[in-house]
């Protein structure tokens, strides 16, 4: 991934550095782990901790011979450990470290991105409790429909990022696996317990059964719970793109003092940053896809796998963490304008309560379909005459014949239409209405 989307605590997890880190700890571990079993001397396993270190550049010359990096590292870590070097990778094979370590470095990052995702919700948490009765107009199909709250919307992203949240716990815990099985998984060198133990010490679960490698199916899953995520946050980005239009100017990202819309318009304010989210949600879903064709590899493993995995990881939770970081920024000043919002509501002349009148037609007796053909066309003569819905309905003598004003009138309550906004809130925060934003704690069985 570009320097551009990287922040310093996800690249440096993703670093050479760290790849080689986790690499020794691997090592380390197992060296340890055998010592303790009375394999290898303890003496050894102490040398391997003590000296054991790395130089890159000397990882990367020896691997211009071997044309193999891991074994260009361990002949590099060696040169440093001298004579006990000889019980280092003693009966491991290279996935038996790569792969362990890999689920080092996925933890890792896995831990930022739940963070990020918690962050997030939290902003999100803070709007939707600042607007749950700022009244806006619904829309289906991109048209006017019922009016709703800009809270109920931002509740909505709220619950979507808790569901983001058991999703990526889930998957962190199914990547979070080592191996220390061997060449084709049947423990030929080295017996289970080893491998329990090197993972006890690395905070890893042993895979159940593995062939050389770990099984992709795990990195497919994660890169998928990653990738809905993206789709998430394109979901709500999107949004506020279709809000900020000028034509509906009710929601806008934030727009910095001194900050350029355009080289050629100086009055452009756009949403870049909301734009910026929707196209590296395109990238992380294409990595998805990538890693769902990782799965099937040749018997117990060929490495067809292993070069699209050193650009999609790093790429794929990069990407997602700089998404995570710069929505939130943008949900923490996004600018909202609620007087547009209702300016909008009224510019229907009323259509939106269409579905009350036809309810109350409904409940006295009058069929269906003929409410439907009475209220439809008061509703279409409003549209296209632009006059009063409400009006029309008053001076419809089939309408009066059965409702009276103090009925229609209650159908075109704004208030009585938004009378469970707070019983959703309590649902989806836990909140009464007379709770400060700052004083709710939202369970997280809520997000269900």
């Amino acid at each position: 991934m570009i320097r551009r989307y990287t922040h310093p605590a996800m690249g440096r997890i993703w670093s050479e550095e760290r790849r080689f880190e986790t690499w020794l700890e691997v090592e380390t571990a197992a060296a340890e782990a055998m010592a303790e079993a009375g394999i290898v001397p303890v003496e050894a396993a102490r040398d391997i901790r003590e000296r054991g270190g790395f130089d890159i550049a000397r990882i990367d010359e020896i691997e211009q011979t071997t044309q193999h990096d891991l074994i260009a590292f361990t002949t590099a870590v060696a040169e440093r450990v001298g004579p006990s070097a000889r019980w280092l990778h003693f009966g491991l094979t290279s996935s038996d470290v790569v792969d362990t370590a890999l689920a080092l470095q996925l933890r890792e990052a896995s831990d930022l991105v739940v963070e990020g995702v918690q962050r997030l919700r939290e902003s999100v948490k803070l709007r939707a409790l600042e607007h749950r009765r700022t009244p806006m107009m619904g829309r289906t199909h991109g048209v006017h429909a019922e009016p709703m709250t800009f809270g109920l919307k931002l509740a909505l992203w709220y619950a979507e990022l808790g569901r983001a949240l058991d999703r990526l716990e889930r998957v962190r815990a199914g990547v979070a696996v080592g191996k220390i099985s061997g060449a084709v998984g049947t423990f030929a060198h080295l017996d289970p317990d080893i491998e329990a133990r090197v993972c006890a010490r690395l905070g890893l679960s042993p895979a159940p059964v593995s062939s050389q490698i770990l099984q992709r199916d795990r990195h497919a899953d994660l890169l998928c719970a990653l990738a809905i995520t993206a789709a998430s946050l394109e979901k709500f980005a999107l949004e506020i793109r279709g809000l900020q239009k000028t034509e509906i100017g009710e929601v806008e990202e934030p727009f910095g003092r001194g900050q350029k819309g355009s080289s050629a318009m100086p009055h452009k304010r756009n949403p870049v940053g909301c734009e910026q989210v929707c196209g590296l949600a395109r990238l992380v879903r294409a990595n998805a896809m990538a890693a769902l064709e990782n799965i099937a590899l040749w018997h117990e493993r060929d490495i067809s796998h292993s070069s699209v995995e050193r650009v999609i990881l790093p790429d794929s939770f990069i990407a997602l963490d700089h998404m995570l970081r710069r929505f939130t920024r943008i949900v923490d000043g996004m600018v909202v304008y609620p007087a547009r919002m209702l300016e909008n509501l009224r510019r229907s002349h009323g259509v939106v309560f269409s579905g009350g009148v036809l309810l109350e037609l409904a409940r006295r007796g009058v069929a269906r379909e003929q409410a439907y053909e009475w209220v439809q066309r008061n509703a279409m003569r409003a549209f296209h005459d632009h006059t009063d819905f409400k009006e029309l309905l008053l001076a419809d003598a089939d309408v009066t014949r059965v409702l009276d004003r103090g009925t229609i009138d209650r159908a075109f309550d704004l208030d009585d239409q938004l009378r469970n906004v707070d019983a959703i809130f309590r649902r989806v925060f836990g909140v009464e209405p007379g709770d400060r934003p700052d004083a709710v704690a939202a369970p997280h069985a809520s997000h269900a």
